[in-house]
């Protein structure tokens, strides 16, 4: 099989499949007949530049690095609000989310990365993060969608 064939249906497997190791992208693709080497395995890994990512559950997946939507799922943001969020208040349209130290940042680049239409964005520091929401009449609503994530883990 070409290279090229052989990498179109790496890219499906990738998509459709939880793929954690190159083992099984290998059994993968032997199911599927293409008869591959660990090698072979490896270097298309390298060459269509696939990356590892949280799959939850502390595993880790294959993915495309552009795959926003997996690094910046809603999901992740409700695990990472449910471990690393401590505190939440409002004022305005300002929300202000108290995070374990040195989460700060990863917490509001999920936030920022998932893309709600009401936040314009997030200023963090150590453990504090500023969520900036517009218009102001709805940062209640958002502030208690997130209380919501802390607490169950939505």
């Amino acid at each position: 099989m070409k290279k090229m064939a052989r990498q179109a249906i790496i890219k499906e497997i990738i998509e459709s499949s939880l793929i954690e190791t190159q083992e099984d992208l290998a059994s993968s693709l032997r199911k599927r007949h293409i008869d591959v080497t660990q090698a072979t395995v490896s270097r298309d890994i390298k060459e269509m530049m696939l990356i590892k990512v949280p799959a939850g559950d502390g595993s880790y997946r294959y993915a495309f690095p552009n795959e926003k939507s997996l690094a910046f799922s809603r999901e992740r943001m409700a695990r990472m609000m449910e471990d690393a969020v401590i505190g939440i208040d409002y004022s305005e349209n300002i929300i202000v989310l108290k995070t374990l130290p040195g989460t700060a940042n990863a917490v509001a680049s999920t936030i920022d990365g998932v893309r709600w239409p009401e936040i314009i964005g997030t200023v963090a520091g150590d453990d504090n993060i500023l969520v900036v929401v517009k218009p102001k009449r709805v940062t209640e609503q958002i502030a208690k969608k997130i209380e919501g994530m802390i607490s169950r883990g939505e």
